[in-house]
């Protein structure tokens, strides 16, 4: 009995070996597809399948990901890769530098067709960007990630996994820069945010809109994306093994200098004021900006609205200042760009230039 019930399981676990060895047999006719995981919820394991909170992030690993979405074959033949594994709150600007590098490396190979990247959505929108700016293909490359663990009940995860090889196969998504897909929906990677703390729809892009939808398990694109990425940018990271040290100094009623002062003083070479309303410097601020800029920190406004274009010499003498302003980007999105044009220039005309171009 003991032997029938061994030679039974052995059965069932060749059986399973099969069907995996099959679901992952390339397919000529089908577009190659790398995952590389990250971590993020995305990856996430809860106490119960109720648990959307207070779960814990970055446990799944990358093939057990690939294993749970067995659909994915029929549109990629897909492989994967564990690059990190950590909750995003936690990505570096050492973790940039190395899934860039990666990315790249993968997107040269011509049996790569496209890359999707599990991600974490605290920071998904900084990484897209960064990336949307490094990344020296034309090939898709698609951040996804979820709003509930993997074990939740209805988690958003599989379907998110699912259209994002779709998009990353798609001759549609060429040429069109780092996309974000989530909730059924195409964002593009320079002006999505992640704009509600817990639903499955914080990903939005409130002004520009989105790119485009996912139906019937293809996506439907309704705008370009106009503003220079990818191939078309400066950035070079390959021999790069370090970003400079850019901060966010963040303003609100009654704000002082104390933490433009700290950022300084522990080396920052460049500061994004995230000023109130169109970037407004209160009188506080504005001698510790000009101080900081005096002592060749670069200096860029911001605004903690989120939206809007910052408007150059509007609440404040940029020209005499100094000063660069943000154009669209938030705050984190500007502070991406600012490191790597320090790593090109201090010249504040020429990041002026970045801001208008990126």
């Amino acid at each position: 009995m003991l032997f029938q019930k061994s030679a039974q399981s052995m059965i069932a676990l060749l059986g399973f070996m099969v069907a995996v060895a099959s679901v992952h047999a390339a397919d000529p006719k089908l577009a190659n597809v790398t995952i590389l995981a990250t971590g993020g919820t995305i990856a996430g394991t809860g106490a119960t399948s109720t648990t959307t909170v207070g779960y814990t992030a970055a446990t799944v690993g990358v093939q057990t990901l690939i294993q749970a979405v067995p659909e994915m074959t029929k549109v990629a033949n897909v492989s994967g890769e564990q690059v990190f594994q950590i909750a995003s709150e936690n990505m570096s600007n050492e973790h940039w530098l190395t899934l860039a590098k990666r990315v790249n490396t993968l997107l040269a190979q011509k049996d790569v067709h496209g890359i999707v990247i599990t991600h974490g959505t605290d920071t998904l929108e900084e990484t897209a960007y960064f990336l949307n700016l490094v990344v020296k293909s034309k090939k898709p490359v698609v951040l996804v990630g979820s709003m509930r663990p993997s074990t939740a009940i209805s988690a958003d995860g599989p379907v998110n996994l699912y259209n994002a090889v779709v998009l990353a196969a798609s001759p549609d998504a060429v040429g069109r820069g780092v996309l974000v897909s989530m909730n059924d929906q195409i964002h593009a990677g320079r002006d999505v945010s992640k704009s509600n703390t817990t639903m499955v729809d914080t990903f939005r892009t409130p002004e520009m809109g989105m790119l485009g939808y996912f139906q019937g398990g293809k996506p439907l694109f309704y705008r370009q994306v106009v503003r220079k990425h990818t191939t078309e940018t400066e950035f070079d990271v390959s021999s790069l093994t370090a970003l400079p040290q850019v901060d966010v100094a963040y303003s609100y009623a009654n704000v002082g200098p104390t933490a433009i002062d700290a950022l300084v003083g522990a080396g920052a070479k460049g500061l994004i004021h995230a000023g109130v309303g169109n970037g407004s410097l209160p009188a506080k601020v504005r001698p510790a900006l000009s101080a900081a800029r005096a002592k060749g920190v670069l200096v860029v406004r911001s605004s903690r609205v989120g939206q809007g274009i910052l408007a150059r010499n509007g609440e404040a003498n940029d020209d005499e200042l100094d000063f660069v302003v943000a154009d669209t980007l938030n705050p984190q999105k500007a502070r991406i760009l600012l490191m790597l044009a320090l790593t090109k220039t201090n010249n504040t005309k020429e990041i002026q230039r970045m801001f208008y171009t990126y």
